[in-house]
């Protein structure tokens, strides 16, 4: 790491420090603010009145109809829940005869905290709230539709269905509606799949809906469980998820509330754990879409509470069915895209695998088509993923040592001209001839064959993989539960120390693959600086770079009360990394001779020196800079004499 790294580095932390100091809200912005969130809990209390309100006037209206004989939904709103089971190997879903709802879904291949088949919802999840947007004092799992009808509305939510023709793959749940009038609602697990299918269609009810109900309403909300050890890292990658028709995927903000009504039509809605996901996909499209994502607290044992309420086709005649799939299960690409294949079929890419979120168009670039292939093919050799992290470590850094190589040379040949430089810093001995001494420093590294953004490009080569990483690993559901040494869990933090209140902002305990990459990223610091000669200038460069070396120190504290709840697997990644790049500057320490660096350097201006050297712009514009600031200067000194 030379110079020009340390700046670079000690540049981004004066700017993080700098942004948290200038961007703290002042008294004025703080009343209003509280202003502003005041206004809103106004808005969400009427709101929350106003949804009570409906609720209280639907009862009412439920109530009357259960007692009315002649009800077209008489025999519908009376009955007793129970529950019909559908499974294969990977999936269990049970589904309600109150409102023909799927009520649970659990996956038989993974497991959770307690070492039980995951459930991603259940028909038991509730819990109380205050100031909801929903309209009860609970937030619960529910899945309703609503039909405008002549004389009564259709609302699922109140009325039992018959199940009919029940296998351990199909069931057929028949809502009545009068004398051979109903609504069959058709579920169909798929064979060694994720996916459950559902078609609603109408039969002999033409005479129940008028002739302008072509849409029906969808209601879908649902408590995330939280199924990982680290709360707040969970959360943060937990969000609602949507693909508007023909664009990317989208979702709402996962660290605040958020709610968000939709334009444009889209395919489906996703409510995403950090390794699953519950999703609903229309063959229609749903329209009118209002998505709405709430953040709970911790402790309870829940992550967010997300719904999306929308609208698609329905055909009352009963000709053309209306058609939903779910999904239900792992965030894996392959899982992912083979549902996608069998939703959708090979002519309508849903894009269901981008759910998992691979980081922006280049670095998702190098996940797509270059981690996730590497990370795959050593995780079928059978290894730890312990040693498949360490492995492919190794890979990626052989892969960009050329580039580390060509950064360390460059460097090199900067400290190899010190003695030059030292020439020129004693030539120019004053600050006002700063800017000469500059331009001929720049002018020696030109003729030398040297430059000084020779290290720095390199390094920018590298910040993708890097990044890439970052955003690869804690999507990686293959880390779950997986241990190596003292990481029970590579997908979640290591503690070594914990305690039981949380403590900010270190949390409430303390991750030992973070401590070693920090401690590591501070010895990397030190050494580096040790390697780096004296360079040279005035006291206030030389006072300049001693507060940039401060600023490399404190950078990796930085990262510890970040990366303290991340990860252990993306932490001991980093650990080892960090590990690699001392090793690697200690070994090109010894292979490369600054004195032999200096002699092929000193040959090269042999052999170019009767040649024009060829000025770049920084060269010229760094002259004509000195040629301005020497007119100023003499025309000040006229103005001083006059």
């Amino acid at each position: 790491m030379d110079k020009n790294n340390l700046i670079g580095f000690g540049l981004i932390g004066l700017i993080l420090v700098a942004f948290v100091y200038f961007n703290q809200p002042d008294p004025k912005q703080i009343e209003a603010q509280k202003r502003y969130q005041d206004s809103i809990t106004a808005v969400m209390q009427q709101q929350e009145a106003e949804a009570r309100a409906a609720a209280l006037e639907e009862a009412e209206r439920v109530e009357a109809l259960s007692k009315d004989s002649t009800s077209a939904l008489f025999d519908a709103l009376h009955g007793e829940e129970q529950f019909i089971t559908l499974a294969n190997k990977n999936l269990s879903v049970r589904i309600s005869t109150l409102g023909g709802r799927i009520c649970s879904a659990t996956l038989a291949d993974y497991k959770n905290q307690e070492g039980k088949p995951v459930t991603l919802f259940s028909e038991t999840d509730n819990i109380p709230v205050r100031n909801s947007r929903r309209s009860d004092d609970k937030l619960y799992n529910q899945l309703y539709f609503t039909i405008d009808g002549k004389e009564e509305n259709i609302d699922t939510r109140k009325l039992y269905f018959t199940p009919m023709q029940a296998t351990d793959s199909s069931v057929v749940m028949r809502l009545p509606l009068g004398e051979d009038k109903y609504l069959d609602f058709t579920y169909t697990l798929l064979s060694e799949s994720y996916v459950v299918d559902l078609a609603i269609e109408a039969h002999n009810a033409s005479n129940i809906f008028p002739a302008s109900a072509k849409q029906m309403n969808i209601i879908w909300e649902q408590i995330l469980r939280q199924q990982e050890k680290g709360f707040t890292f969970e959360q943060q990658y937990t969000s609602l998820t949507y693909k508007p028709v023909g664009e990317d995927t989208d979702y709402l903000n996962e660290r605040t509330d958020d709610s968000e009504k939709i334009a444009e039509p889209i395919e489906w809605v996703a409510f995403k754990n950090q390794f699953f996901s519950c999703i609903m996909v229309g063959k229609e499209k749903f329209n009118d879409v209002i998505l709405t994502s709430d953040t709970l607290h911790e402790g309870r044992g829940y992550l967010k509470s997300c719904a999306a309420d929308m609208t698609t086709m329905f055909d009352p005649t009963g000709k053309i069915p209306t058609e939903f799939s779910f999904y239900f299960g792992p965030n894996k690409f392959n899982i992912l895209k083979e549902s996608n294949e069998l939703i959708g079929g090979e002519d309508n890419d849903l894009q269901l695998q981008k759910l998992i979120y691979f980081g922006w168009p280049i670095v998702r670039w190098i996940n797509r088509f270059f981690i996730m292939y590497l990370f795959d093919w050593l995780t079928g050799w059978g290894m730890s993923m312990g040693l498949v992290l360490l492995l492919l470590t190794i890979i990626v850094k052989t892969i960009v040592y050329p580039f580390t190589f060509k950064s360390y040379v460059s460097s090199a040949k900067m400290r190899a001209l010190k003695p030059y430089i030292d020439e020129i810093n004693a030539k120019y001995p004053k600050q006002e001839d700063a800017m000469k001494k500059q331009q001929e420093i720049m002018m020696l590294y030109n003729k030398y064959g040297a430059s000084p953004m020779g290290g720095c490009l390199p390094m920018l080569i590298q910040m993708p993989i890097f990044i890439a990483m970052f955003n690869f690993v804690p999507n990686a559901i293959e880390l779950r539960q997986q241990s190596f040494l003292w990481a029970n869990d590579l997908s979640t933090y290591d503690a070594i120390i914990s305690w039981d209140t949380s403590i900010w902002p270190i949390g409430n305990h303390i991750s030992l693959f973070c401590l070693l990459f920090c401690v590591v990223q501070i010895a990397n610091t030190y050494y580096t600086s040790k390697m780096q000669p004296n360079m040279g200038g005035s006291p206030e460069q030389a006072q300049q770079m001693k507060i940039m070396r401060w600023m490399m120190y404190l950078m990796p504290v930085v990262f510890f009360f970040i990366f303290n709840d991340y990860s252990s697997g993306l932490n001991y990644y980093y650990f080892l990394s960090t590990l690699i790049s001392v090793g690697i500057f200690i070994y090109l320490h010894y292979k490369v001779d600054e004195n032999k660096l200096l002699k092929k350097m000193e040959a090269y201006y042999e052999k170019n020196k009767n040649n024009p050297t060829k000025r770049t712009n920084f060269m010229a514009n760094l002259e004509a800079m000195q040629k301005e600031l020497e007119r100023r200067n003499e025309e000040l000194k006229k103005n001083n004499k006059q």
